[in-house]
């Protein structure tokens, strides 16, 4: 920071504020796309692996290694196949998340007690309907506590896809351009409304879990005292 300038320049935000609302816009959809491409293909290995219990073991391991790929290696490796696009920007964005959707997924499955599952089978319940019906709104929680997780993640990579250019980097542009032009203003407004999206995200999606969930709170399943209760949207 220029020692003639002040900490925040009002006059300059009052001024761009167009600017910064298209920033937060670029990082919000640069960031729900990517957590939810990762989702859908978090969910279809999960539910191979659901189907093939020893795949587990291997999608863990490598959507791990993936994991520990740093960003800046990743976006180097693919510029010089993909270009300064959004596919270059989003490829690790999606990577990032896959391991921890695809183990809270799998944890949300193993979170449905057995004999829920023997119970619907005995009500003859079919695989898909099972699925569809009891494993799926019992593992809401934990599978939506891994969005929230990979969504806060996200929405922080983004800053780093700013070093692919202006089209890609979203509030990351202003914290970029402020790092080197000395400004603080853009540096605070980028760093605060990143902060700012990412608990905005995060209260959206707790809020998502609570009106997708009623019954979670206070609801327990006892076989040994009755049939299943279930929520009274599943038929």
């Amino acid at each position: 920071m220029r020692p003639d300038q002040p900490l925040i320049d009002w006059a300059w935000i009052a001024e761009h504020l167009d600017d910064i609302g298209l920033r937060l816009v670029q990082h919000l959809g640069i960031s729900a796309l990517a957590v939810a491409i990762g989702l859908a293909i978090a969910m279809a290995l999960a539910l191979w692996a659901r189907r093939s219990p020893g795949l587990r073991g291997p999608v863990t391991g490598v959507t791990g290694v993936l994991y520990t790929i740093p960003s800046l290696a990743m976006f180097a490796a693919l510029v010089p196949f993909t270009g300064l696009t959004l596919l270059t920007a989003e490829i690790p964005l999606v990577v990032y998340t896959l391991l921890i959707l695809f183990r809270n997924i799998m944890a949300g499955f193993d979170g449905v007690p057995a004999e829920v599952n023997e119970a619907a089978d005995g009500m003859g319940y079919r695989s898909s309907e099972r699925l569809r019906q009891i494993e799926l709104p019992l593992a809401v929680p934990l599978i939506i506590a891994g969005v929230r997780l990979a969504s806060v993640s996200t929405i922080g990579l983004v800053m780093i896809v700013s070093l692919l250019g202006r089209n890609f980097g979203g509030l990351g542009v202003l914290i970029t351009e402020g790092i080197q032009t000395f400004f603080a203003t853009k540096v605070y407004v980028g760093a605060a409304l990143s902060v700012a999206l990412a608990v905005a995200a995060d209260l959206a999606l707790v809020a998502l879990e609570r009106r997708a969930t009623p019954w979670a709170q206070g609801v327990a399943i006892d076989i040994a005292q009755g049939p299943i209760r279930t929520p009274e949207w599943i038929p």
